[in-house]
């Protein structure tokens, strides 16, 4: 499976940089599959939802702070051609440094993963068979 895959990979990138491995979040893995899905059926491609709140506020929605003392979420998107793999996907992000920075940011406890492909996909997508892949990090105590 393309999300397991991508897990281990990140996983494997973090130890290398002596980071600790992430778990998998069922919220956070909610929070991007509802992203990716919006993100098709509306023919959009960015962080923000279709009603214009900010990422924080729909990941927030799945993943709620436990005491308030510490959360914080980010989050890395890619669209491609249904081709791609998890090691492509992987080298996408790591050839960007905002998304590098992301992936290898040291307090990150958790994360979520969704890919959605599609025959074809409105709006931005143009109506070509398209990629969509959120992944959202957390940490929350």
């Amino acid at each position: 499976m393309f999300e397991s895959s991508l897990f281990d990979r990140i996983n494997l990138l973090r130890r290398a940089h002596h980071l600790g491995a992430l778990e998998l979040s069922t919220d956070l893995s909610a929070a991007a599959r509802e992203h990716d899905e919006q993100m098709i059926r509306f023919g959009y491609f960015g962080h923000d939802s279709p009603d214009g709140s900010a990422f924080w506020e729909r990941v927030e929605s799945h993943y709620r702070p436990l005491l308030r003392r510490r959360w914080a979420v980010g989050e890395n998107l890619l669209s491609a051609s249904p081709r791609i793999g998890p090691r492509g996907a992987l080298a996408a992000w790591l050839a960007s440094p905002e998304h590098r920075a992301t992936l290898l940011k040291a307090g990150w406890r958790q994360i979520g993963l969704a890919v959605l492909h599609v025959r074809s996909a409105p709006g931005v997508f143009a109506g070509e068979p398209t990629t969509v892949i959120t992944a959202d990090f957390g940490v929350r105590s």
